[in-house]
């Protein structure tokens, strides 16, 4: 056996053995945690605190991480999924009876690499960069963390098909952030025109306000365990 065919072994016993840790009361909460319309609060406030401090001018930013967004979904996709074409576990002959999915669901044909994982360290990277608070950084990639993770726990990607979406994102949020530093000084007037400190400049601009962001994650995820909850007795 060569080392991509016990790379790809290791990989679905991988899965196996995460994707055994299972109950209803997680996956009530995998479920909607893993749904991207449940983390619009949280979108609008990073908008929020992006336009309270750069007014119309935030627009700039709001570009980079839309531009971000569009970059890995579509290379994930495109480039990838439908490049390489390694199937979901989901659909793999050897393995779609054996993993545990929720409500049925198997996504589409193909997992490598998982857009959910590259949008979401995408995210991660380029705030983290753009706010520079270690607190900010740690409750964003712990965000990122469990979203990529529920793919596994749902049954829908490999552990490896994870990764792979890990090392885009973090790859395109930086690219993206880089350009971003070249732009914005042609838009808006930061405190710190030399180059050298221009993105210390940017992220004194936010100041505390990057606390909203982590603190509508901490509710957002206090809020989606206490549902799942509800739910499980709900059905019981």
């Amino acid at each position: 056996m060569g080392l991509l065919e016990s790379l790809i072994e290791l990989d679905k016993q991988l899965l196996l053995f995460l994707n055994s840790f299972h109950n209803g009361y997680w996956d009530n909460f995998f479920w909607m945690f893993t749904s991207k319309e449940v983390w619009i609060p949280l979108y609008l406030t990073m908008a929020y605190v992006i336009f309270k401090k750069h007014g119309l001018r935030g627009f700039v930013t709001l570009l980079s991480i839309g531009l971000l967004i569009v970059l890995c979904d579509q290379i994930s996709t495109n480039v990838f999924k439908h490049g390489i074409e390694r199937f979901r576990p989901s659909h793999d002959e050897e393995l779609k009876y054996l993993v545990h999915l929720i409500n049925g669901k198997r996504g589409g044909l193909y997992g490598f690499v998982s857009s959910h994982s590259t949008n979401s360290f995408g995210l991660a990277m380029f705030t983290s960069l753009l706010f520079r608070k270690p607190a900010y950084s740690f409750f964003i990639f712990a965000w990122a963390t469990i979203n990529a993770y529920s793919r596994i726990y749902m049954g829908v990607h490999f552990p490896g098909d994870i990764l792979g979406g890990f090392l885009l994102g973090l790859l395109l949020g930086w690219v993206v952030y880089r350009i971003y530093l070249r732009v914005l000084p042609r838009f808006m007037v930061i405190s710190h025109h030399n180059k050298r400190l221009l993105k210390s400049g940017i992220a004194r601009t936010f100041d505390r306000d990057a606390r909203l962001i982590y603190f509508s994650i901490i509710l957002m995820t206090g809020t989606l365990l206490a549902a799942a909850k509800v739910m499980l007795k709900i059905t019981a």
